[in-house]
């Protein structure tokens, strides 16, 4: 105790200097804490900020890259289901066009019910747009012959000249070698249709030998005679466009447009058994 008196005032002067001392080394260390904090989180975070932003870009482009390949699987998926729509819709437009050429020839097989008719198929024809000779086939081996009618559904087409085996070969009434005794299906004036090379170039044929006081005008109906030495009576050739009279003075012609689409020619029918009369057309 008498230590204690003797130096109290440098004891407690002491101890404060010590309270002193060790309060701030304290403090010392929680500013220090808190400064090292302070410049972690300066250069941490914004590092943090760019691995977290490069992450989500990653994360993103991969996940673009992959919606861009589903997309493009589909887009193939679904031009390959186009591609096999448009091949089955052209196929089955193919045989609609093939029931209706089919069902066209089955009405005029019909129409002229009294004629034993066969089908055949053109499959090749001559130079040129028009159909003025072609092949078709059948031949000798389906019963055909020479000189028989070819019709279709627009009317007479032409006659068989040549045959063979597996195929034959037919004029047209376009062509300069065909000729048909015909007349006005109205008046009955006669005449003979034959094929003219320049009038073919136009789709057109000629009606010759008309009598000059005949009352065949414009948009008569023309059809086969009986007079016709191969062709049955009544099928119809076309419809007069033009009349004419002749240099002689003595006749005159007409210009005829065929019923025929004698550009568009690949099913025919051939009349196989010609009887002496044609049954009523509808």
């Amino acid at each position: 105790m008498k230590f204690f008196n003797e130096y109290k005032r440098q004891l407690i002067t002491l101890a404060v200097i010590v309270l002193a001392i060790i309060s701030f080394f304290t403090a010392g260390r929680k500013i220090n804490a808190g400064f090292m904090d302070d410049v972690f989180g300066f250069v941490i975070t914004p590092f943090q900020g760019a691995v977290t932003s490069a992450t989500n870009w990653v994360n993103d482009s991969i996940n673009d890259v992959v919606h861009r390949n589903e997309l493009a699987d589909e887009n193939r998926e679904l031009k390959e289901r186009i591609e096999e729509l448009e091949t089955e819709n052209a196929r089955l437009s193919l045989y609609e066009d093939e029931n209706e050429k089919l069902t066209a020839l089955l009405e005029v097989a019909q129409r002229y019910q009294g004629y034993d008719t066969t089908g055949a198929n053109v499959i090749a024809k001559d130079t040129g747009v028009w159909y003025d000779s072609f092949l078709i086939d059948k031949g000798e081996n389906d019963g055909i012959e020479t000189n028989m009618a070819v019709i279709n559904s627009g009317g007479l087409v032409g006659r068989v000249v040549k045959t063979s085996a597996a195929y034959c070969n037919v004029y047209s009434i376009l062509d300069s070698r065909s000729s048909v005794s015909a007349e006005s299906l109205r008046t009955g004036d006669l005449g003979v249709v034959t094929g003219d090379h320049e009038l073919m170039n136009q789709g057109l044929c000629k009606m010759e030998y008309i009598d000059l006081d005949a009352e065949i005008i414009e948009g008569d109906e023309i059809v086969t005679s009986s007079l016709s030495e191969y062709f049955p009576a009544g099928i119809s050739i076309g419809y007069v466009k033009e009349i004419h009279q002749d240099e002689n003075g003595l006749t005159k012609y007409a210009i005829i447009e065929p019923k025929v689409d004698f550009k568009h020619l690949d099913t025919v029918l051939v009349v196989m058994d010609v009887k002496d009369e044609l049954p009523e057309v509808e």
